[in-house]
């Protein structure tokens, strides 16, 4: 591994660490990211909750364990992942299926990786993921609990994670295959968001590439010769699409702060488990791997070339292609709006924005 990308996967984690992991309601032993840097009283009291943001920076914490192990960093995943049920009303379930995906991966990771123990956890989110299964209703699994909104930003985590976890690779393959029927754009091969009626909403968002592109690379190294090539091809198709159309210069596109700040991250991620997971020798495989390690190298050396830096720790940007702005404590924050988080006035400031930046400088690491 290169040296050079450890180091910045390093500082990227201290800066988290120094800006946002604060207890939660200052009590001993627990951690949660503070969603917002410069912070407000209100934030830095937790009293605005995005679950999701919160799965996102245990997994990231995960990914640090795993490129360097520590027994203190393994006591602040088990803090996070404590404080994580304390904030969400003593439970590990919402109504959001998304969410509890995005959760449910990042535990299965620290229980695997990081020998956490939440094993009733990870049986009740399962539990929630298996029965939201509706093909008579069009789906899928639906975006959120009494919902026709099936997209790929839940059935994509949700099948990354029913592939990884217990008996469910059945499931996790139906999954994709109902992803492939219903969602691929004939003409660019990306994944379309998702859809309602019958009527799809054609948004392509970086983030549901990178999850079907996770989802079909487990079914690929998991499943017989036959299907692993069928998951396979899909990959291949998917790098392609990426790389020519969410890539321009080779970068992954931004897209602005709020939760749209962890789209390229996750996309990265994902482009990662492609060039370090995906089995084959075949020119396509080689290709593949090669392609998806090559965009997630040169987004990682332009959004660090385009950072800030504050008392010598990196301040990312939600573009990895053009320079960062340093936020203050002045102006908008980010917004919870019908389902979403829409951006702070300065993008940079959001808890999303950062994570994402970590996210990449270790997927960098995990490719090299």
């Amino acid at each position: 591994m290169d040296q050079v990308w450890a180091n910045r996967a390093a500082t990227a984690e201290a800066a988290i660490a120094r800006r946002h992991l604060k207890r939660l309601w200052a009590l001993p032993g627990t951690q949660l990211g503070v969603v917002s840097w410069p912070s407000n009283r209100r934030d830095r009291l937790f009293a605005t909750w995005h679950y999701w943001w919160q799965a996102q920076l245990l997994d990231c914490l995960v990914d640090a364990q795993l490129r360097d192990p520590q027994p203190a960093r393994r006591a602040q995943i088990n803090r996070q992942v404590r404080s994580h049920r304390l904030r969400n009303n003593g439970s590990w379930t919402n109504n959001y299926y998304d969410d509890m995906a995005w959760l449910a991966l990042a535990l299965e990771r620290a229980v695997r990786m990081a020998g956490v123990g939440r094993r009733r956890a990870l049986t009740k989110l399962n539990d929630q993921l298996v029965k939201a299964w509706v093909p008579e209703d069009g789906g899928g699994i639906p975006w959120r609990k009494q919902d026709q909104f099936f997209n790929a930003p839940a059935n994509g985590p949700a099948g990354i994670f029913l592939a990884r976890y217990g008996d469910r690779l059945r499931r996790a393959e139906q999954m994709a295959d109902w992803i492939d029927r219903t969602l691929i754009d004939p003409e660019t091969h990306l994944v379309f968001d998702g859809i309602k009626a019958g009527s799809l909403a054609r948004a392509q968002y970086t983030y549901c590439q990178g999850v079907v592109l996770g989802l079909e690379t487990e079914l690929a190294a998991r499943t017989d010769p036959a299907a692993a090539a069928r998951h396979a091809a899909r990959v291949h198709r998917l790098v392609a699409a990426v790389d020519k159309h969410m890539a321009p210069s080779g970068v992954l596109r931004g897209a602005g702060g709020g939760d749209g700040g962890l789209f390229a991250g996750i996309t990265a991620r994902y482009l990662a488990l492609v060039a370090t997971t995906l089995p084959g020798d075949s020119a396509d495989d080689i290709a593949a791997r090669q392609t998806a390690r090559t965009v997630v190298l040169s987004s990682a050396k332009s959004a660090w070339d385009y950072r800030q830096s504050v008392n010598g720790l990196p301040v990312f940007g939600p573009f990895w292609d053009r320079d960062t702005q340093l936020p203050t404590a002045a102006g908008g924050q980010a917004q919870f709006v019908g389902g979403a988080v829409h951006s702070s006035e300065v993008a940079e400031r959001d808890l999303s924005v950062q994570l994402s930046g970590w996210m990449l400088m270790e997927a960098a690491f995990s490719v090299t």
